[in-house]
């Protein structure tokens, strides 16, 4: 009985080392599958994104004018940029304006026209992909039509205007003009931004509308205490990824005036631009992308961090 036994454990040890070593075999070959398939993506990252950030992080310690070789400098970027640039917190200035204004106005357009478009009506997709379009269309083509529109002398906006009796504007030489301009023009792709939102009135749960019913709440109050809340984690998205592009915003002030009028639309990214490649200053110019890194990544970091005290995600 004893060598009975003794057999059959060392059979059942043996299946058992066949079985884990099938299944290991079978685990090795996934993780290889796995690794290749997801290798040019983690390539293009390394090669487009890490490469480049890890490069501009060390010119933004030297004198680099893009014709000769990079000369170590030390933080003498960063010392001219925060003591003699003027220009630094200009751009940085109307960054912030067009920030606080423009994200605000873009969130609660998307937030609104989803609630209009959040409904199973005939032919609310064609009225979803009409507000959708305008954000397929390149930031460029669009600058230029608006361009064409609003020109002080030949642009139908004006045009249009004087046959209300309207004073003719100069919508892209004005100082005061061009910053809201360039908001209002922005607003035109919130497409993205509201089919986010859409996806995430589309899972708020029906019962919770229902139970606030039963509890006498009206529509207002329905939005207030059941929309809103349920709809957080999505505004969180919404406001992470909105504020990043906004920092970022710069072909419409390039392709409408370059900065001007006064420096009334000279963006951050759009002064990098120019002490990059028009004054050929590489090392200065990565000096100012790691200073708007390091402030993006402050406000993404303020925003997960407090995440914890707005953010509502439903246990299910």
């Amino acid at each position: 009985m004893a060598v009975a036994r003794d057999i059959n454990r060392e059979q059942s040890a043996s299946v058992s080392r066949r079985r884990f070593g099938a299944r290991g075999s079978l685990a090795r070959r996934e993780a290889i599958w796995g690794f290749a398939l997801i290798s040019p993506w983690v390539i293009g990252l390394l090669i487009f994104w890490v490469g480049p950030l890890l490069a501009a992080f060390y010119y933004s310690f030297t004198e680099f004018p893009i014709l000769s070789a990079p000369t170590w400098i030390g933080l003498e970027n960063y010392r001219q940029i925060f003591t003699t640039d003027p220009e630094f917190l200009i751009s940085l200035g109307n960054t912030a304006y067009y920030v606080l204004i423009r994200v605000p106005l873009h969130l609660g357009i998307a937030l609104g026209l989803a609630m209009l478009l959040n409904r199973a009506t005939r032919g609310i997709g064609i009225f979803r992909t009409l507000i959708y379009l305008p954000s397929m269309v390149p930031v460029v083509a669009l600058a230029v039509a608006w361009r064409v529109l609003l020109d002080p002398r030949t642009g139908y906006v004006n045009y249009v205007a004087e046959i209300f009796n309207l004073p003719r504007i100069n919508y892209l030489t004005s100082a005061a003009w061009i910053k809201p301009v360039i908001i209002g023009i922005s607003l035109w792709q919130v497409g993205i931004a509201m089919i986010v939102f859409i996806a995430g009135l589309a899972s708020v749960p029906d019962h919770l509308y229902e139970a606030a019913k039963i509890d006498g709440a009206n529509a207002w109050q329905r939005f207030c205490h059941v929309t809103i809340p349920m709809l957080t984690p999505v505004m969180l998205y919404n406001v992470v990824i909105d504020i990043i592009a906004s920092f970022q915003v710069f072909a419409y002030a390039f392709i409408f005036s370059d900065g001007g009028p006064r420096n009334a639309s000279l963006f951050y990214v759009l002064y990098i631009y120019k002490q990059a490649f028009e004054f050929f200053r590489m090392g200065y110019a990565s000096a100012l992308a790691m200073i708007l890194f390091l402030i993006i990544l402050v406000f993404t970091v303020i925003l997960m961090r407090s995440s914890d005290r707005w953010v509502h995600y439903e246990r299910i």
